[in-house]
């Protein structure tokens, strides 16, 4: 939830991230740095998650919420991307408020990618996400 009470939104998302790294590196539970790295541990906990019930990602919305911010927030601060809140037409197909800019104008849901991995398992690894979209530049057809 965002400050006001409504969907979390970009602004929300730093925030948010933030206090999940609080709460999770307390008493050394998880080592959060914002590194790559780190985002292999993220899927730890979303595996937790799945097995603790059979739970609907419903449940565990604020759990998820953290999670994906604090992934966005990595792509934020490791690969130059800037939280930004979706049109209609992206909440639509996202189906969540807000996401990742990368510098070259791609528009990434971290978000949804956390959701995703809670869904279908390991086959949605966070780690690979961010090894798969960092770096990647949309090139410009050389004139002939």
């Amino acid at each position: 939830m965002g400050e006001d009470g409504g969907p979390a939104g970009a602004g929300d998302m730093r925030r948010c991230a933030t206090a999940f790294v609080a709460r999770a590196t307390a008493r050394g539970r998880l080592p959060l740095n914002y590194s790559v790295a780190s985002l292999r541990v993220v899927d730890f906990p979303i595996d937790g998650l799945r097995k603790g019930s059979a739970r609907q990602s419903a449940q565990v919305e604020g759990s998820l919420l953290a999670l994906g911010a604090y992934v966005g927030e990595v792509l934020v601060r490791r690969a130059g991307a800037t939280w930004v809140d979706f049109d209609a037409t992206q909440r639509a197909y996202f189906r969540q408020s807000c996401g990742v800019r990368m510098p070259d104008g791609r528009v990434w849901n971290p978000l949804g990618k956390v959701v995703n991995r809670f869904e279908a398992g390991v086959d949605e690894s966070l780690q690979t996400f961010y090894l798969t979209l960092h770096g990647r530049e949309r090139r410009a057809c050389p004139l002939q």
